[in-house]
């Protein structure tokens, strides 16, 4: 495992240091963002625009991300999976998920990041919630899965990524701080602008007060806030997600964050909800669930279950989810449906798990 420092972990400020630590002048710094960040380098080699002794010295001192691609997967849809190993041996998993047009054209291509390597949340229905936290990765782990699916994109779509969320393995929230700096490389970096980007949180109270004055304060990019909500009651939330359980975190203090996150930044949640039959898919469940919608603009994203196996649940029958919406529209909820991608891969919502060390 190396000790070297990661170069891709480090924005602006921090590569000018660095360069002025090796007794380079300080737009060596500026050169190396654009070649790292910009421009996606993959070794030193390639910056050609360095002196050839600086770069020698950066092979010495440095590192220029540590991702090892082990397996790539495509599903029947075009989704595509890549199980990377990180320096301590784990492996992380990374979703592209292609929206193609009739033509076969992508209009749009999101990746799915993972911020940790397995997740401590053990949410019931997850298969990484089944795996236990076992690491979390570096800014520059998380903003380098989105380059080494750009260039997948590019290979196999003709286009780079254009949309990024934080919704594979791990809480984002638990991991925070490589989170929020991980943001700042990919929009100052890639060029991805907030608008296309969103972090998914199981609702962890103190982190969205923090994210949100992080954004007013400018300290944070302005992405989009999605929130893995799931049960529309304290009792079921409780059930099947143990976050839940405790005062800090139940939905009354959820909703006091989601209404402090819209205070402060007058931007609108996602709820992500995963509609599982029997268990929160009743007409009384969908009153209780406009009754969380109310507590500030947002939208709904119903999610259609991915079976996990090992588990119980099950998704609602079409009629079934139909009734569902229709008691939310009536209710003049923002309903959107988010259909399973790359499920014959095990890549969907909820499906993200290392079950081998590939």
């Amino acid at each position: 495992m190396s000790l070297l420092p990661d170069l891709r972990s480090l924005d602006a400020d921090a590569l000018e240091a660095y360069a002025l630590d090796l007794g380079e002048p300080r737009f060596r710094g500026r050169q190396l963002f654009k070649w790292i960040h910009e421009k996606g380098a993959t070794s030193f080699e390639d910056m050609t625009d360095l002196p050839a002794s600086m770069r020698a010295r950066l092979e010495e001192t440095a590192t220029l991300g540590n991702l090892t691609e082990v397996r790539r997967q495509r599903a029947t849809d075009g989704t595509l999976k890549s199980l990377f190993k990180l320096p301590s041996g784990r492996h992380i998993e990374t979703v592209l998920i292609p929206d193609l047009e009739d033509d076969g054209s992508a209009k749009r291509l999101t990746v799915c990041v993972s911020s940790q390597v397995g997740c401590a949340m053990g949410c019931t229905f997850c298969a990484t919630g089944l795996m236990g936290f076992q690491e979390n990765l570096t800014p520059g782990q998380i903003a380098e899965q989105v380059w080494a699916m750009d260039r997948v994109a590019r290979e196999q779509f003709g286009r780079g990524v254009t949309n990024v969320v934080y919704m594979g393995m791990g809480e984002p929230f638990q991991n925070y701080n490589s989170v929020t700096e991980s943001l700042g490389l990919l929009t100052d970096g890639l060029g991805l602008s907030p608008k296309r980007i969103t972090v998914s949180t199981v609702g962890l109270a103190r982190r969205i007060r923090q994210f949100a004055d992080g954004q007013a304060s400018g300290d944070v990019p302005k992405v989009g806030l999605a929130i893995s909500l799931h049960a529309p009651t304290d009792p079921q939330r409780s059930a099947i997600m143990p976050v839940n359980r405790s005062e800090k975190t139940d939905l009354k203090a959820l909703g006091a964050s989601v209404r402090h996150y819209y205070a402060t930044t007058g931007r609108r949640v996602t709820y992500e909800y995963c509609v599982f039959q029997g268990v929160n898919d009743t007409l009384e469940d969908a009153r209780n669930l406009s009754r969380i919608a109310s507590w500030a603009p947002c939208k709904v994203n119903l999610i259609m279950y991915n079976p996990v196996p090992g588990s119980a649940f099950q998704p609602p029958s079409e009629g079934g989810l139909d009734t569902f919406i229709a008691e939310l529209v009536n209710r003049r909820v923002r309903v959107t449906v988010r259909r399973s991608r790359g499920q014959d891969i095990d890549a969907a919502c909820g499906q993200l798990a290392v079950a081998e060390a590939a």
